[in-house]
């Protein structure tokens, strides 16, 4: 990760790009980038959703997508010292306390309802 992050700082210095990148200007075009791979999925059913990346140019319009999210990503985090590895790890362990495992009637899977979470309970997502 350190050294996609070097190799992304040194792409952007040997084109004087640093002047642009600041927070906003990254935070900013990490959205467009994010967009720009839900657009991939935006009229697919469920589905065919599953199924892109049997398509190899569907496949590649992901993989170009996902590499620019990430790049941004990293590089938002490296203009502000965000360790992004460590950022995970403490979000996952607050989010296991947060939500904690719920044991359902007659089995694992599933969610929401009034005995599992979900909704009901204002349990929504692991990320939140």
């Amino acid at each position: 990760m350190a050294a996609l992050q070097r190799r992304l700082a040194a792409f952007a210095a040997a084109r004087d790009w640093q002047p642009f990148h600041t927070p906003k200007n990254l935070a900013a075009a990490l959205s467009v980038e994010a967009s720009e791979l839900l657009e991939i999925f935006q009229w697919l059913t469920p589905e065919q959703a599953e199924r892109v990346m049997d398509d190899p140019e569907s496949a590649h319009r992901v993989a170009d997508e996902v590499a620019d999210v990430l790049a941004y990503l990293l590089q938002f985090c490296e203009v502000l010292g965000v360790d992004p590895l460590v950022a995970l790890a403490a979000k996952i362990d607050r989010n296991e306390v947060r939500f904690p495992v719920r044991r359902r009637g007659g089995g694992g899977g599933g969610g929401g309802g009034e005995d599992g979470g979900g909704a009901a309970t204002g349990d929504r997502h692991s990320s939140e």
